[in-house]
């Protein structure tokens, strides 16, 4: 069976997270598993260590205390891991999933996921995490680094699901969006649902003709889809599309043109999943 990998961190996206593995599960026919990771990194940051800032003799005491400090915060921490992983679990079989195991590690969410996406078909991470309601309007530096390192396609949760019954994919004709037509062609994941398949920034004849070759592809396996192309500022148009008919998920490519394209997200990729209320679908 094919599996989904779900991220969570316990935040307030937490829900919205289960609830878009559980449909994609359902869609794909996968089982979930459910990734918790303890940073000692950042838990060890909470910890700071004074000892260099005071006399001789009293840094002993301290240390000491530090010491019982880390440890305490490590097992809380672990203890928090687990609590997180028991809901999952429990949220995700009501949402009548068979097939759930979860998973706690140590490190960094990008390299662990290094190790656990190859054989995953699916990555899916809320936009932001425990900080989000530090963060508004700002994309989350967990989910830039999972989009920009993972080979699977990654699935970008917004705060509270809908069921998804129209898509759009943002079609620039880079390698990033060539893949995305191909998984969309190959999955069961979208089966069935609409399709808009948009051409935003410069317009030409060649632009036209493989926006149009696209479309049919996607219309060959059984799609509806409406097929368009504007000229102008591609945040600016996608987002009108996506409010204007009424769009449920966003799938596009992490990448533009640039030839630094391997370092950085594209600029109209991270301005989409920053600003957009609906979940977006990424590809590297």
């Amino acid at each position: 069976m094919s599996t989904i990998l779900a991220c969570t961190d316990g935040s307030q996206y937490a829900p919205s997270v289960y609830q878009h593995s559980a449909w994609a599960a359902s869609r794909m026919g996968a089982g979930i598993r459910v990734l918790h990771v303890l940073d000692p990194h950042r838990e060890h940051a909470m910890g700071a260590d004074f000892t260099g800032a005071i006399g001789f003799d009293a840094s002993a005491e301290l240390t000491a205390e530090l010491v019982k400090l880390e440890e305490n915060q490590a097992r809380v921490a672990r203890l928090k891991g687990k609590a997180i992983l028991e809901d999952a679990e429990k949220q995700l079989q009501a949402a009548g999933i068979s097939q759930v195991e979860t998973v706690q590690r140590h490190g960094s969410l990008a390299e662990t996921l290094e190790e656990l996406e190859p054989a995953a078909e699916l990555v899916v991470i809320g936009k932001r995490g425990e900080h989000a309601n530090f963060a508004k309007g700002h994309l989350g530096g967990q989910v830039e680094r999972v989009i920009r390192t993972s080979v699977r396609p990654v699935l970008v949760a917004a705060r509270a699901f809908k069921p998804i019954q129209r898509f759009l994919i943002a079609y620039d004709g880079g390698p990033s969006v060539l893949k995305a037509v191909d998984f969309v062609m190959n999955s069961p994941l979208l089966k069935g649902c609409h399709c808009h398949l948009l051409r935003a920034g410069k317009v030409d004849d060649n632009a036209r003709y493989f926006l149009e070759e696209a479309a049919e592809k996607l219309r060959s396996v059984g799609f509806t889809v409406v097929a368009a192309a504007e000229a102008g500022s591609p945040e600016e148009i996608i987002a009108n599309v996506v409010k204007t008919s009424e769009i449920d998920l966003l799938v596009m490519g992490a990448y533009g043109h640039s030839p630094i394209r391997q370092f950085i997200l594209g600029s109209t990729t991270t301005t989409m999943v920053r600003t957009c209320q609906i979940p977006v679908l990424m590809f590297r």
